[in-house]
């Protein structure tokens, strides 16, 4: 069962990584623990992805005022455990939390205009392409219900 448990004192040490040829797509967990510090006044997560009691990923989100909604900053799984559909479970998971918790009723997002595989994530999610800015494209989704 795929569950998102804040990072705290007790498992802020966990180990994950993406692989190798990912690392240009995603920054690294110390990369995201200061990027929510960096955020904490705009309400920043940072927050590990849990397959039972096993850490698989990792993510971070945060308030953007300025745009009426939630910036998804960072989401990775480790390399040990991707291809089995975590990353879009633990995407559709954070977006319930979203709709319940119904600050904004948008939610945004970027990546790096090669990463085909979360391009396709993000649209079977039903994010749509809105912009780029540099090397990133920007996606926003307008949550159902919100």
């Amino acid at each position: 069962m795929i569950r998102l448990v804040d990072v705290n004192p007790d498992n802020w040490r966990v180990r994950l990584n993406v692989a190798k040829a990912q690392e240009k797509y995603v920054a690294n967990k110390t990369v995201i623990l200061a990027r929510a510090y960096a955020y904490r006044n705009q309400r920043s997560r940072a927050f590990f992805i849990y397959d039972g009691e096993i850490p698989i990923g990792m993510g971070l989100y945060y308030d953007c005022p300025e745009r009426a909604s939630y910036d998804v900053s960072q989401m990775f799984i480790d390399e040990r455990y991707q291809g089995h559909g975590y990353g879009k479970a633990a995407m559709q998971l954070l977006l319930d939390e979203m709709k319940q918790d119904g600050k904004y009723n948008k939610v945004m997002l970027c990546y790096i205009e090669e990463n085909d595989i979360a391009q396709n994530m993000y649209k079977q999610l039903g994010f749509v392409e809105i912009g780029h800015d540099e090397d990133e494209i920007i996606m926003e989704m307008v949550l159902p219900n919100a």
